[in-house]
């Protein structure tokens, strides 16, 4: 079965799901060493994505995901907004044309989303940013053979290991070794649309 249409806003849907849940508790995070609207905002930006892609219908995946991309960047404040905005229009350059994509063109236009991450915030793994979650899955997508619950584990793992970090960017760099024990909210936004691709995909027996 291939990835189409309905599965992306499927996976869009349950992500914006679970920022709301998680709201608070994203924004707590960010309280700790950001600006403290991390929840606020993605769940801003995570409505009017559902809002915008619910009421309209798209010609392909690349089309969907670039009127994701620009409301992101439209919507959310601070640095998320161009990084998860930038993570989708890169995703959606990839896709482009396409109507479904299988595991391994969803896996490779992923990965241009990470270096579209990297790129515009001038950050690496190791800086205690959402990279921190994006690189390891990327790089354990393209090797392994795996499964729904391998991606959330790595993903929860991931986010989890931020707490061991020094910020080196953003806001929290200004805290330095004090932002040592805190998860970094965009790893933590990451994880659940992470969390929310592994569903998307277990529901669909995308698997290899």
């Amino acid at each position: 079965m291939a990835f189409g249409m309905d599965q992306m806003k499927k996976w869009l849907l349950l992500f914006s799901e679970k920022v709301k849940e998680q709201k608070e508790y994203l924004t707590e995070l960010d309280r700790a060493i950001g600006d403290g609207d991390h929840g606020i905002n993605m769940d801003r930006g995570c409505q009017a994505v559902i809002q915008k892609i619910s009421a309209a219908n798209y010609a392909d995946l690349g089309e969907l995901l670039k009127d994701v991309g620009m409301t992101f960047v439209a919507t959310v404040g601070g640095a998320s907004g161009p990084l998860y905005g930038t993570a989708f229009l890169k995703a959606s350059a990839a896709l482009k044309d396409k109507k479904e994509a299988d595991l391994k063109e969803l896996i490779q236009a992923l990965s241009e989303s990470l270096e579209g991450i990297k790129a515009r915030g001038k950050a690496k793994a190791g800086d205690k940013t959402m990279i921190d979650v994006w690189e390891p899955l990327m790089e354990f997508l393209k090797k392994e053979e795996f499964k729904a619950k391998d991606i959330v584990s790595l993903a929860k793992k991931c986010m989890e290991h931020t707490q061991e970090l020094e910020a080196k960017k953003g806001r929290a760099a200004y805290l330095g070794k004090r932002s040592i024990g805190h998860i970094d909210p965009g790893a933590a936004s990451s994880y659940l649309l992470f969390a929310s691709f592994a569903e998307i995909l277990d529901e669909g027996d995308l698997f290899l």
